[in-house]
């Protein structure tokens, strides 16, 4: 009898996991109000997009207008990326001091100063100043609204709210290359500054929208303010037991007993980022090691293969590929963004249900085959004695494929990968130390990219960028391990082993929600 007992609980056991793989089993249905909070956070990466695309198309009359040389215009646009190290790396801390949401009015203020300094510019100085100005405005934006949204979402889901801020960032793109072509008609002397001033207006609805915001639940729990994170987490979790379950995470991970149930707590010692550069840098345990090289690297990749390039300086190429016209330029420009935003959006969809491996490495393989295809075409445009129409075609089409490739994976996943796996205690620090990286990497390459051309050709240019998306695909292949439904908290258990799965799919269930993490042993560490 004991044995028959054994063997029916065996079998109820079984059947139990066997439901848990059901491809029929009905998913959650998103959270409307953590989407929202994500919408409102990842509009300040519209600020940044803005820029980016406006200038494409505002350099060639700035450069009319105010008689600066090829290396100045390459100055001016990519050094508004070093200028964003500064408000990424005050990020952290003020994120950490001030909460995350009043870190995101000051990016919008901060940029909307920088805006209307440009839209005044009376000269090439005062107008590299407005660019200081709006740039300090921006490393504040890309720091915090990953990190604002990785925290405020749901695990079901949270890959595809984390790729907002992305989605906003073509959004933005978009927007400067539409505006470029709406005020191209006009004065030479006012058509660039009001491309340029026009970009306060995002930053007034940002300041708005962000009162209906809450605060992030992790910060609040970081400051001893349970009962306020309790009521955050019961709205943007799918069931009220998951809220309960990231509460329970979220103050272990902060050091807070299991059994502090008061709306205010005393918490012994402030994350207030003591401590987090030593942890990070020069102590670090092999899985924060592991995720520090990961987290650094994939933003290393995303920009060092070329997409600023292509994106702030399409002019430039459509140009070399046999475009003359100011109008057709533009337009093919335009389309550069519709591209580029119809496929972040597709990508959204994507993340949480394919993956962020297989996306990733799909997306890096196309952006490899693009541009070196790209390089091909623009090598024998410049060699031909006659206008090729099958080259400009091609380079036109390698463009938009290129843009598309990496819009379905490498544009979206950096922020929300980069966002999700720092441990709590490291991640206002961690991911400001990766806007470093891709804003450092992202300004080398745009404010060497005419030069380069110049010296190696433009085609030789693109053919570099395709070397460093394959030492890229590589990096990723070996070193970045599947996140998709694990919780935050639990993130640091699948990293501290240099080894990865190809496959990137589920198998034996490790305890881990049905997911088997690459690169790690099937023991959690909690964070």
């Amino acid at each position: 009898m004991t044995e028959a007992k054994a063997v029916e609980a065996a079998t109820n056991n079984n059947t139990n996991h066997l439901a848990d793989f059901d491809p029929h089993k009905k998913k959650p249905k998103r959270n409307k109000y953590a989407s929202a909070c994500a919408i409102l956070a990842s509009m300040t990466s519209i600020l940044l997009g803005y820029d980016i695309g406006v200038m494409s198309g505002a350099a060639i009359y700035i450069k009319r207008d105010l008689k600066v040389s090829d290396v100045q215009i390459e100055i001016l646009l990519g050094i508004i990326n070093l200028y964003s190290l500064i408000g990424s790396c005050l990020a952290g801390r003020t994120s950490d001091w001030i909460g995350r949401r009043y870190t995101i009015v000051l990016a919008g203020a901060i940029f909307f100063a920088g805006a209307i300094l440009m839209g005044f510019s009376p000269n090439y100085s005062f107008l590299m100043f407005g660019r200081f100005v709006a740039g300090i405005g921006i490393g504040y934006a890309l720091m915090i609204a990953p990190v604002y949204t990785a925290e405020v979402s749901p695990a079901s889901s949270r890959g595809f709210l984390t790729s907002f801020p992305e989605v906003f960032i073509n959004g933005g793109i978009l927007l400067g290359y539409i505006s470029n072509y709406a005020f191209s008609k006009m004065k030479l002397q006012l058509g660039w500054r009001m491309m340029l001033g026009i970009g306060a207006v995002p930053s007034v609805i940002l300041a708005v929208g962000v009162l209906a915001m809450p605060e992030s639940p992790r910060w609040l729990v970081m400051r001893g303010r349970l009962g306020d994170a309790r009521k955050v987490l019961n709205k943007t979790s799918d069931t009220k037991e998951e809220a309960q379950e990231r509460l329970s995470d979220i103050k272990k991970a902060a050091g807070i007993p299991e059994h502090c149930n008061d709306d205010v707590v005393q918490v012994a010692k402030q994350n207030t980022g003591e401590g987090v550069w030593k942890e990070l840098l020069l102590y670090p345990t092999p899985a924060v090691r592991h995720i520090l090289i990961a987290a650094l690297g994939i933003h290393f990749f995303q920009q060092a293969s070329g997409i600023d390039a292509v994106v702030l300086y399409s002019p430039r190429i459509f140009e070399k590929a046999g475009i003359t016209s100011d109008t057709d330029k533009l337009l093919a420009t335009v389309a550069v963004g519709f591209v580029k935003t119809l496929f972040i959006l597709v990508a959204t969809f994507m993340l949480d249900r394919v993956g962020r491996r297989p996306l990733l490495l799909s997306s890096v393989g196309g952006m490899i085959l693009s541009v070196l295809t790209l390089g091909i075409s623009l090598t024998i445009i410049t060699h031909s004695d006659k206008k090729l129409m099958w080259a400009v075609g091609l380079s036109i089409a390698t463009v938009l494929s290129y843009v598309a490739t990496f819009s379905i994976g490498a544009g979206p996943i950096t922020w929300v990968y980069s966002s999700e796996i720092f441990p709590l205690r490291l991640r206002a620090q961690g991911a400001a130390m990766g806007v470093v990286v891709n804003r450092v990497t992202s300004g080398v390459i745009s404010m060497t990219f005419l030069s380069l051309s110049k010296a190696i050709s433009i085609g030789g240019a693109f053919f570099l960028f395709g070397g460093i998306a394959t030492v890229g695909w590589i990096f990723f292949y070996t070193m970045l391990p599947e996140t998709r439904g694990k919780t935050l908290e639990d993130m640091e258990g699948s990293f501290g082993q240099f080894r990865a799965n190809p496959a990137g799919t589920k198998g034996v269930d490790n305890g881990n929600k049905g997911q088997v993490q690459l690169g790690t042993t099937t023991n959690n560490v909690q964070s």
